[in-house]
């Protein structure tokens, strides 16, 4: 009892610093952003209507719709969105339209999350930086390049992993919501009156009185729910139990706590608007502040960067992106990896983001579009799930999701306001993205079925071989084809140029499934073709971590024992050639087979010895 008492407790620290550090972080520029830019008059009914507006968003979006409903929908104990889509594609499979469709919407959720992930570390690191402004105006200078410092050298690091400095990030974001919290207590104190606000007529009367300046700043009230996904998204890492302890012990005590503490400030002195964060802080805690504010975005960058390798992986593994260079940074912890591409891709965008947009005020415009279609989608998607998966009655399935579509939906159309100052940034990077995981699916549809129309029958082709029979050498032939029971190229290739078959044949098909976990009991499906040969079908989660010899490692005992030693890997290097046909457009043709080319090598990407591989090439024209 003590020690699972102990372990709750320490993944709940661990959740509170990468759960909730986006979040957490908010509380930066939520408040400055709703009261600067103009829309709300300054009158202290506003004040309390605003913030009765932040704290019903919390309440609702946060606790009721993410922490007690969509936490509830876990994929054999996996969450996100790319959890959800699995689980509701699964729930409409004997729909294959709607499935299409959902599949569609989900990708694209997906892509918007990098959008997310440029435009989150941006603002985040950026707002702790301005601070520096508040306390001299002489570095006002130096915020665009410290921040571009700060950012470069968080994800320089990622090649390192994160293991080191991991069983950090609890602890510092538990020091800062504790600060949060007392700053704002500090100015309750003064004007405990703000408190009345938790009441929500205070935000039904100012939506009542100004409904034209509440849809206005609905665009930007969702900056207070920044990071809500990432609630559902590390399910996996740390449990149902620990996030939800997390968000009512620590986290949604302590954003109220400081969102009030800034709205009795306001009401004391309503010019620290500019900044109302930090100028709660009294002068001698500045700097200390700046910097632990700044420690406190990198964490929740980080988190956010962890996602982007960690989605990465299950995209490319679902088929929706080309192999990409994975490289694992723990040898106890699997799941920590690093890919190089996505890791310098989103340092790239997140530069371009600081110095195009210079300020965490004009990032702020950038931000909510993509955030608020996600949440969209979570919850669409989540209908679909409670009502075909779980067989729930209609009545309850629209009762259960139509209130947070209609809010989901009005955040997002209040968000189309700030398309042209720079929310279409984010939905440029999803676009492209989405563009990319499209080409690559609908080209590989193509390929395969290109492939499979100039197959031979696995079975028909190996009788006409041992009619005559090559000469066969010792030791095992490992060919990788991608659908079972055809030829594979690289076998005909290796009889056609070096006229022998080895003693033991293995013709292996990867399938991968819309589950995150397949355990070794269900990896292995193996099926006898004689002459020594075999049919091997090996099955994989979108979480799992693909390793060839070891699974097939698992075919001893069926009259094929591999060694190493003399065991060759077979695998076709296809060269796809575009041409005008009743394929893909032209652009998209080229674009797929420009993404084959620089695909990774399938050999790291399977986990192959090098030393055993052979590869043989042919053109494919699609």
């Amino acid at each position: 009892m003590q020690n699972s008492k102990s372990s709750l407790a320490a993944l709940t620290i661990g959740a509170i610093g990468v759960v909730y550090g986006d979040i957490g972080t908010s509380v930066l520029y939520a408040v400055k952003e709703v009261f600067g830019g103009g829309h709300v008059p300054f009158t202290p009914q506003n004040v309390y209507g605003v913030l009765s507006i932040f704290f019903w968003t919390l309440t609702v979006i946060v606790s009721i719709k993410y922490v007690v409903l969509v936490l509830r929908a876990d994929n054999n104990g996996e969450g996100g969105l790319i959890a959800m889509l699995a689980l509701a594609s699964q729930a409409v499979k004997d729909r294959p339209q709607l499935r299409k469709v959902l599949l569609g919407i989900g990708i694209f959720g997906t892509s918007l999350f990098y959008g997310d992930g440029v435009i989150t570390p941006a603002i985040s690191v950026l707002s702790a930086v301005e601070g520096l402004e508040v306390v001299s105006h002489r570095f006002s200078e130096w915020v665009i390049p410290l921040t571009l410092a700060i950012l470069l050298c968080l994800f320089a690091v990622q090649k390192r992993g994160t293991a080191g400095i991991g069983k950090f990030f609890g602890p510092i974001t538990l020091i800062w919501f504790g600060t949060i919290a007392v700053l704002g207590v500090a100015h309750i104190v003064d004007h405990p009156e703000i408190l009345k606000a938790i009441n929500p007529f205070y935000a039904l009367q100012f939506m009542w009185r100004q409904p034209g300046t509440t849809f206005v700043i609905l665009g930007a009230v969702v900056l207070c729910v920044t990071g809500a996904e990432a609630l559902y998204a590390d399910l996996g890492h740390f449990g149902k139990k620990p996030i939800r302890l997390a968000w009512f012990s620590v986290v949604m005590p302590a954003l109220t706590l400081n969102y009030f503490g800034q709205g009795a400030l306001l009401l004391a002195r309503p010019e620290a608007v500019k900044n109302p964060f930090y100028m709660m802080a009294p002068d001698w805690a500045l700097l200390p502040l700046v910097a632990l504010a700044t420690m406190a975005t990198v964490i929740a960058s980080q988190a956010l960067i962890t996602g982007a390798f960690s989605v990465t992986k299950q995209v490319v593994q679902l088929g929706y992106l080309p192999r990409l260079n994975v490289q694992h940074t723990s040898v106890q912890d699997t799941g920590q990896i690093y890919v190089p591409a996505v890791n310098w891709g989103l340092f790239v965008a997140i530069v371009v983001a600081v110095v195009m947009f210079r300020s965490s005020s004009n990032l702020a415009a950038a931000y909510g579009i993509a955030v608020t279609l996600d949440m969209l989608i979570t919850t669409t998607l989540t209908f679909f799930v409670i009502r075909y998966g779980w067989k729930y009655p209609l009545w309850l399935c629209v009762t259960a999701t139509g209130l947070f579509f209609v809010i989901d939906l009005a955040f997002f159309t209040s968000n189309l306001l700030k398309l042209v100052q720079g929310g279409w940034f984010p939905l440029l990077i999803g676009g492209c993205i989405f563009t990319l995981m499209m080409t690559w699916k609908k080209g590989r549809t193509i390929l395969t079925e290109k492939m499979r129309s100039e197959s031979f029958d696995l079975r028909s082709f190996l009788e006409s071989v041992f009619v005559s029979p090559p000469t066969r050498v010792l030791g095992t032939a490992v060919f990788l084809t991608p659908e079972p029971g055809t030829v594979p190229n690289a076998m005909l290739h290796n009889l056609k140029h070096n006229k022998v078959l080895h003693e033991h044949n293995l013709f292996v098909t990867l399938r991968n499934h819309e589950v995150p976990w397949i355990g070794l009991d269900k990896r292995v499906q193996i099926e006898p073709l004689g002459h020594d040969c075999w049919q091997v079908t090996l099955h994989y989660g979108f979480k799992n971590d693909i390793d060839i010899p070891r699974a097939l490692e698992q075919v001893r005992g069926h009259g094929c024992d591999l060694e190493p030693m003399t065991t060759s890997y077979f695998l076709s290097r296809d060269v796809v050639v575009p041409t005008i046909g009743r394929g893909m457009a032209p652009w998209r043709e080229k674009l797929f087979a420009q993404m084959h080319h620089n695909a990774s090598a399938a050999a790291d990407f399977l986990n192959l010895p090098s030393n055993s591989v052979v590869e043989l090439g042919s053109k494919v024209e699609i």
